[in-house]
């Protein structure tokens, strides 16, 4: 990897032009949507899709999902044929469609099956597997320290944990003190995942885990400059001002295009209206602009409301300016000293696992 900044896997996001752009960006690695392993999955128009990897640059992640581990080895061997040089398992997705078939971070209650499916697919590919897993099924059953001795035992060259349990999703504190634990008791990289929102949160998430990189989701919808924003920090400790509307304008469009290139008229416009709203975020006239592209029944008038909406802004000023931060967290260290302080209360082995 070029740097240590990741873009998670996100369902109906990181298709392959998002992907493209956060690397385009300053992201060094980017994962896939999960694909399902089920046989007779691995050849839909959207499995097919979401392993289309046409120009994208290396190394070129596809994360698998399922719970049976003969399925899983299949899918990895399928998906290594089509281009991916890292194959990731999806152990930390809280979607009640993914873990009410047993799959996901549902898989975390049974340790037994995670070190079948662990095993089976590490031997099914040459190609490095890495495993994406949450820190339990719940608070009262945090087990990510002996999922990631199973991972490291069964030669699982990579560890991204998301802070939080199943039962949590995507609310509460997140577990950094857990992250640190997981780092410390394995010699496999670790990549520290969970609310990672500002150059800030990135410094002191490396800082307080020992994580050998960080994995972005959320905060980069709407945002994929984010990554450069971080690189630029961590080398340098000083912020990158917000990009000028004229980047942002061309930046968005160009996005559009090869959005719609890739899915098509109808689904194009369909697919684009998320992405559009979250670039408009909390910019003055966002709301407005954001019924209006939903409203767009063709690429070409969405692209029009887009240009539109970016050409009022540039006469308001040079650069982005955020109503509310942007999605930019402004609690920082202290929200972190917090949230470990909290963990800490509830797992006192964290702090025995970062001491040893």
């Amino acid at each position: 990897m070029p740097n240590a900044l990741a873009v998670a896997p996100m369902a109906g996001v990181t298709d392959r032009p998002f992907r493209q752009l956060c690397r385009r960006l300053g992201a060094g690695y980017a994962v896939s949507e999960m694909v399902a392993s089920n046989p007779r999955l691995l050849d839909t128009p959207k499995t097919r899709r979401r392993t289309d990897h046409a120009g994208e640059p290396a190394p070129i992640a596809v994360q698998i999902a399922g719970a049976d581990p003969a399925q899983l080895a299949e899918a990895a061997r399928h998906n290594v044929a089509r281009g991916a040089q890292i194959v990731d398992i999806n152990m930390g997705c809280p979607a009640k469609k993914v873990c009410n078939a047993a799959a996901g971070s549902a898989l975390l209650s049974d340790e037994a099956l995670v070190a079948r499916i662990l095993d089976a697919v590490a031997a099914a590919v040459d190609v490095p597997v890495t495993l994406k897993i949450r820190t339990g099924p719940d608070p009262a059953r945090r087990n990510a320290l002996a999922i990631a001795r199973i991972a490291e035992n069964a030669g699982i060259a990579a560890l991204t944990v998301h802070g939080r349990t199943r039962a949590c999703m995507f609310t509460g504190p997140v577990e950094y003190d857990t992250i640190a634990a997981v780092k410390a008791s394995v010699r496999i990289p670790v990549i520290a995942n969970g609310d990672i929102d500002s150059p800030e949160r990135a410094r002191d998430v490396l800082a307080h885990t020992g994580a050998d990189a960080i994995m972005i989701g959320r905060a980069a919808q709407g945002r994929p400059w984010i990554f450069r924003e971080i690189a630029h920090f961590l080398a340098t400790g000083c912020h990158l001002p917000p990009p000028t509307v004229a980047e942002a304008r061309e930046l968005i469009l160009v996005h559009l295009a090869d959005h719609y290139a890739f899915h098509g008229e109808a689904s194009g416009v369909r697919i684009a209206r998320k992405h559009l709203g979250w670039y408009v975020r909390d910019l003055a006239g966002g709301e407005a602009a954001r019924a209006e592209f939903n409203a767009a029944g063709t690429t070409s008038a969405q692209l029009a409301a887009a240009q539109r909406f970016f050409d009022r802004l540039a006469r308001a000023g040079e650069r982005l300016q955020y109503t509310k931060g942007g999605g930019v967290s402004a609690a920082g260290t202290a929200r972190l000293a917090v949230d470990g302080a909290q963990r800490q209360a509830a797992t006192p082995w964290a702090g025995e696992a970062l001491a040893a």
